[in-house]
């Protein structure tokens, strides 16, 4: 399940390496300030859950796409490749937001990641 809010405006021609840095830049910036020195939950030392995962991100999928500067939400992998997390979407670095979000989500971890608005494709 993914969901995203559509972007407000429209994608600047002539600056896409520009972006590109300014997102793996923020990208590396919200990892720091969202999850610099705490313990990343794998499950060894994640609570059990006891909901499908799809469904605890139904339940609030709501109230973190209501959160200024978040654009979408969707279920992952942790890095291990085996771990499932929920997945925060962010338009920009913002530390704040980062710190404002719950660790997990009924025993799941919760992990920001800055991918910039999302935009329809031109056809």
């Amino acid at each position: 399940m993914f969901l995203a809010r559509p972007a407000q405006e429209p994608e600047r021609k002539g600056q896409p390496h520009l972006s590109r840095l300014l997102a793996v830049l923020g990208s590396a910036l919200c990892l720091l300030g969202c999850h610099g020195g705490q313990t990343i939950m794998t499950s060894k030392n994640a609570r059990n859950p006891h909901r499908d995962i799809n469904a605890v991100l139904a339940d609030h999928d709501e109230a973190l796409l209501a959160r200024p500067g978040v654009v979408g939400v969707c279920v992952a992998l942790m890095p291990d490749g085996k771990t499932p997390c929920i997945k925060v979407l962010l338009a920009q670095p913002d530390p704040a937001l980062c710190r404002s979000l719950p660790r997990q989500l009924e025993g799941y971890p919760v992990r920001a990641e800055v991918t910039g608005a999302f935009r329809p494709l031109n056809r």
